[in-house]
């Protein structure tokens, strides 16, 4: 499209789950549910439109050894904008990714700076690795250096113990919880097991990724809270491959991770069922590839989600508790369209037929 050409998108605009238009137009980058006056040079696009889909839980600028190049994190950006993606909440980076920001065609992206763990406690080369005395101070530096998040490492393997431990004590988690809302920061963990949730929970965590270890016992107090969780089912699905990997040196572990995969739908449609807000993340970028935003979808539906409110933790309620806009007068035309309904099959999200971002048409 040429500078000052119009877009027009007709068909069925879902502007949100009851709200759908017949019409949108796309002027000057921007959403418009008024033709414009005059529009002479314009473009059709026919089909059916959603704000550009969310992906709650992806690391731009990441692989499974670390930070990469610039090039790489261009590669993996322009993946998931492909795929539909046109707004991600990077879920911790070692990469100073904030050139992206100054790139048209690449998608929005929120940060939540670099991962914090305890020392030997996660992925090489991934984290700040600290002490529970200095987890505050870290947490209050990354909610400056991020886009409104902080992410914690709530749990990984303990070798002495040779399963799953929590990583930081209640009172260290409290302190560092609260100098995060004292930034206007939210925080979220990286949790699998559920040992580490009440911590958590007490100390006033905003969001859990994975979110695996969630009980019956947990789930109510999770939902009374507000307490949201990202429960990347499709990087669960490699928990038994990571068991057998492990098995050998870690058999309680392993056992474990087995555990918490074959009960993963009961897990996300139980806390869905109680009324915890659930949102899609892939988990991209470690040892996941990007794009992969469809299949995660698919995966709530597995769980429980009606297509409705699977295409919501994608898009409309996503944005929302993002505090970012989806389809309304005067946005930025961030927009997918597919040849047919994803609210008949949320399969049809995996073929978009254009993708618009910042009102152009891109890919």
């Amino acid at each position: 499209m040429s500078d000052g050409a119009v877009l027009h998108v007709r068909g069925r605009v879902l502007v949100g789950p009851e709200d759908v238009r017949d019409e949108l137009w796309v002027v000057d980058g921007r959403v418009s549910f008024t033709r414009p006056p005059g529009a002479g040079d314009v473009r059709t696009v026919t089909g059916w439109a959603l704000p550009g889909l969310v992906d709650a839980h992806c690391h731009v600028g990441l692989d499974a050894h670390g930070a990469v190049d610039a090039e790489t994190s261009e590669k993996q950006a322009l993946t998931d904008r492909d795929a539909g993606t046109l707004l991600i909440r990077d879920a911790g980076s070692a990469a100073d990714t904030r050139w992206i920001d100054e790139r048209e065609d690449l998608p929005r992206i929120i940060r939540a700076g670099r991962h914090i763990a305890r020392t030997r406690r996660y992925i090489r080369n991934y984290a700040h690795e600290i002490e529970p005395g200095d987890l505050a101070a870290y947490v209050r530096a990354e909610a400056r250096r991020g886009d409104g998040w902080v992410k914690l490492v709530g749990d990984w393997i303990d070798r002495e113990r040779g399963d799953l431990t929590a990583c930081w004590p209640g009172d260290a988690l409290a302190e560092a919880i609260a100098a995060a809302h004292e930034e206007g920061a939210r925080v979220t963990a990286h949790c699998f097991a559920a040992e580490s949730l009440p911590d958590l929970l007490a100390a006033g965590i905003d969001c859990v990724e994975h979110a695996t270890g969630l009980t019956e016992e947990l789930i109510p107090a999770f939902a009374e809270r507000g307490v949201a969780i990202v429960p990347t089912l499709v990087n669960i699905a490699t928990f038994p491959a990571l068991a057998a990997g492990g098995e050998g040196k870690f058999p309680a572990w392993a056992a474990h991770m087995r555990r918490l995969h074959e009960r993963r739908y009961d897990t996300v449609g139980a806390a869905h069922d109680a009324g915890i807000p659930v949102f899609v993340g892939t988990d991209a970028g470690g040892s996941l590839a990007h794009g992969l935003v469809a299949e995660e979808v698919a995966e709530l539906v597995k769980a429980g989600l009606s297509p409705n409110e699977a295409l919501s933790a994608a898009s409309w309620g996503a944005r929302e508790w993002l505090g970012r806009p989806g389809l309304e007068e005067g946005a930025p035309a961030d927009l997918v369209v597919y040849d047919e309904d994803p609210r008949a099959d949320v399969r049809v999200l995996a073929a978009p037929r254009t993708v618009v971002l910042r009102g152009r048409p891109v890919g």
